[in-house]
């Protein structure tokens, strides 16, 4: 009797777009806690490639005997519910897998999770435009985390990489924050980046009281920040080094399914920007992260399993 299985991108030997594969992987049932999901969208991030091209393998983070599975983020339907899980089948849920060091991603038809990892989409949210909401969106929260609530004397963040996805939800949460948030892009996203109700620049001068690195220029937006202001980044596995009395750190985005859910209605109310660029099937991921990875891309190409 055969055993049945699932389909899932993945990398045996990193090596880019080119390295990633098509396989079919065993279906597992959910246990205690857990739901199994069917996959209708994966959003693709640039962690995914990084890991396609083995940056997380070279740092030791990677230690899978045969393949690594490449997608963070996902929206789909409960297939099947473990013991102590209320979440009944067709449920739509979101959700966001963190770690470098697993079989299969949420490139993949299946999915089986922690059900305390996702939440339930709203109605008026499709399913394609959710998907792209989880691993940014919780990124934005806990960089904001990071940061603080801002002090009095001393309110001005500039968040780079503005018009990206981390970066529009920085612009749109951190005024909850005390926060009088500035955004760095190029000129032709100003737009966007007033239309979430921050300022703008395209060419930020140094004096900030904080500087959250959504664009991960690194030593470049840590020269921006004044002495003794704070740097939140988004490269954990290359963390800068304290200086000018500047408090620095790093995010380590993680799921949170309850704040998963807020996000997730704000985003059904049009309150945070959930911008989908292109839809391509699961066969097509190689050309997804080499059009990602040229840049200038607005909106998130999104993989339909």
């Amino acid at each position: 009797m055969s055993v049945p299985t699932f389909r899932a991108a993945v990398v045996r030997t990193p090596g880019g777009p080119d390295s990633i594969e098509i396989v079919d992987v065993p279906l597992v049932e959910s246990g205690p806690g857990q739901v199994r999901v069917e996959v209708v969208a994966a959003a693709v991030n640039p962690v995914d490639l990084g890991v396609a091209a083995g940056v997380f393998h070279d740092l030791g983070l990677v230690h899978q005997p045969n393949w690594t599975g490449l997608g963070w983020d996902f929206a789909g339907t409960v297939e099947a519910a473990g013991p102590g899980v209320d979440l009944a089948a067709g449920t739509r849920v979101a959700g966001v897998v963190a770690g470098f060091d697993r079989d299969y991603g949420t490139y993949a038809e299946r999915l089986v999770v922690s059900a305390a990892d996702v939440a339930v989409v709203p109605d008026a949210l499709d399913l394609i435009t959710a998907s792209t909401v989880p691993l940014n969106g919780l990124t934005a929260l806990q960089i904001l985390d990071l940061l603080g609530d801002a002090p009095a004397d001393g309110r001005r963040l500039l968040v780079t990489g503005a018009a990206g996805a981390v970066g529009g939800y920085l612009i749109a949460l951190a005024g909850e924050r005390g926060w009088q948030v500035a955004g760095l892009a190029r000129d032709h996203d100003e737009e966007f980046v007033r239309g979430l109700g921050g300022d703008f620049t395209a060419d930020a001068e140094p004096g900030w009281d904080a500087v959250a690195d959504a664009g991960a220029m690194q030593h470049a937006a840590l020269a921006l920040v004044r002495d003794g202001g704070r740097f939140v980044g988004v490269q954990p596995s290359s963390e800068l080094p304290t200086e000018r009395g500047i408090a620095v750190t790093a995010v380590v985005a993680h799921p949170d399914g309850t704040r998963l859910a807020e996000l997730l209605a704000r985003a059904a109310s049009a309150q945070l920007p959930a911008r989908v660029h292109a839809v391509l099937p699961l066969d097509q991921v190689a050309d997804a992260h080499r059009a990602l990875a040229k840049g200038g891309v607005r909106g998130r190409f999104v993989i339909q399993p």
